[in-house]
């Protein structure tokens, strides 16, 4: 038998599957991507097919293995990350899901949520389980599910119905599926669903009745890195344990080697996420923001994270290239933003799923201010990248005043982070370095730290530690007062976006 060199990542994203194998090092060895349909059924609403995500799961297991040349016999472990509060429900019998996906952009249970805060407030829930009630969040999703797909109800209450986030469904398929599959989730992603205590991290039975959810439907919540299984059948990866499991942001926060209190970073992806590492004891927001688990090792105590959740950065300029079609491809629109000295007096607030972090409204739609005719594509792409760093900013003010320390430096990852000119906006906004890692693929590369220390192929987090590098740093360059006339813009421009959606606007749109 050949000792194993690699440990794969698969993750299960927003708009694709990769399965990524890691070395020793940190680095990577090999990738398999597959994109899957985004599927938009009305306005505010958004879908993913699961059985195309696991058919994607399966070939992109294969390219990568295939790439690097390798067997399963070369793979330790594999980890898993995943798009957090995507709600898949589905037949434990037959292993067909009753229901698309739900999104976590999804925004169709906005009514649900508002019936559920009745007379105490989006905050009904948020001493338990540190979240508001917002669309964001799986349970409203589960409960929707229930409430409206035909049989739904009936199977639920009989049994045999079980909810996940997709790293639920891909653990589940990849241990043997109604075969006996392993119906887990890790505390990561169990702390996005609005049903798990922060505090002892089980189910909340009071929430989940509220919610119309039976407890039978939920899965059994483990360590972020621990052995959960063993991938099954005469799959390529049969007999290689599963070791690690983190929500997106909860890897890239691992990956990043955020292990000290107070340690920061942003990931610029579909959507921003920033996250601080608050060490053992949940801190609650009094700033809009959320409290979540960072992840828990083995039966270590967990390690808790305040989040800055934020809904459309680079869905942003995936609209303009395929809604708009003014750029043929993400990248373009860095040249074309570069073009032009400035954003033309142009903002632009992508609130297409409302407001997340700090703002929680969920009436909210984008908007774009402060057009005239001297406004051309450039302006606009400019505008459209800043909105990404103005956003950033606004969550970054609210995590300074809810930990009581100003960051010092900020850690970031993701594919916008290739964009430069968005880097150097980023600094100049929040006034602190902005610093890339020469790994960028962090959020895989966290799945894969997790599942490589539960088996020992990294023997402790100081390893990881020694792997991180600097890439590239970006100092803020532009006058503070520049800055200041910037910010009070754009907030005027976010209270344009606010409040938007009503009855029968919704209904017009629907």
């Amino acid at each position: 038998m050949t000792t194993p060199r690699y440990v794969m990542a698969i993750d299960q994203g927003t708009t694709s599957t990769r399965a990524i194998l890691f070395d020793h090092s940190g680095a990577i060895v090999s990738t398999g991507q597959r994109e899957h349909e985004q599927i938009f059924p009305r306005a505010g609403w958004v879908e993913h097919d699961p059985v195309e995500i696991w058919k994607n799961t399966r070939e992109v297991i294969g390219e990568a293995l295939a790439r690097a040349e390798v067997t399963r016999h070369d793979v330790a472990a594999v980890g898993i990350t995943n798009q957090r509060e995507t709600t898949v429900v589905w037949d434990r019998n037959t292993g067909k899901p009753v229901y698309n996906a739900i999104v976590w952009q999804d925004t169709r249970t906005d009514r649900l949520c508002e019936r559920l805060a009745g007379d105490v407030g989006a905050d009904r829930y948020k001493e338990r389980v540190g979240l508001p009630l917002a669309t964001y969040f799986s349970g409203p999703k589960v409960a929707w599910i229930l409430e409206n797909v035909d049989g739904a109800r009936e199977a639920a209450e009989n049994g045999d119905l079980i909810f996940g986030t997709t790293d639920s469904w891909l653990v589940w398929n990849l241990t043997g599926g109604g075969e006996g599959g392993r119906h887990v989730t890790d505390v990561t992603n169990a702390s996005r669903t609005m049903l798990m205590n922060l505090d002892t991290l089980d189910w909340n039975e009071e929430i989940c009745a509220d919610m119309g959810i039976p407890m039978s439907m939920l899965p059994e919540i483990v360590s972020s890195s621990a052995e959960v299984g063993t991938v099954s059948g005469q799959q390529l990866l049969r007999e290689t344990p599963i070791t690690g499991i983190l929500g997106d942001q909860h890897a890239a926060t691992f990956g990043q080697a955020c292990f000290e209190v107070g340690q920061a970073k942003n990931t610029y992806g579909t959507g921003n996420f920033m996250l601080i590492n608050t060490g053992e004891e949940p801190v609650h927001s009094d700033n809009g923001l959320l409290t979540t688990v960072a992840y828990r090792i083995g039966d270590q105590k967990p390690v808790y994270a305040l989040e800055g959740s934020i809904a459309v950065t680079g869905s942003l300029i995936q609209w303009l290239r395929d809604n708009l079609g003014m750029i043929g491809s993400a990248p373009e629109v860095e040249t074309l933003a570069a073009g032009v000295e400035d954003n033309g007096g142009v903002y632009f607030v992508p609130a297409f799923s409302g407001l997340f972090a700090p703002h929680w409204d969920a009436a909210a739609r984008g908007v774009m201010v402060g057009m005239t005719r001297y406004v051309n594509k450039g302006h606009i792409a400019r505008a459209a990248l800043e909105a990404t760093a103005f956003q950033s900013r606004e969550v970054l003010d609210a995590m300074n005043a809810d930990s009581g320390v100003d960051l010092t430096e900020l850690k970031v990852d993701g594919g916008m982070v290739a964009n430069e000119l968005l880097m150097q906006f980023q600094a100049d906004l929040l006034r602190v370095p902005v610093v890339r890692p020469k790994v960028i693929e962090t959020t895989a590369l966290g799945a894969a730290y997790a599942a490589g220390l539960a088996v020992g192929f990294w023997a402790s987090q100081d390893e990881l530690v020694a792997n991180w590098e600097e890439d590239k740093r970006w100092e803020p360059t532009t006058d503070e007062e520049e800055v200041e006339r910037a910010l009070r813009l754009w907030k005027k421009a976010v209270e344009r976006s606010r409040d938007w959606v009503d009855e029968d606007v919704e209904s017009a749109q629907g």
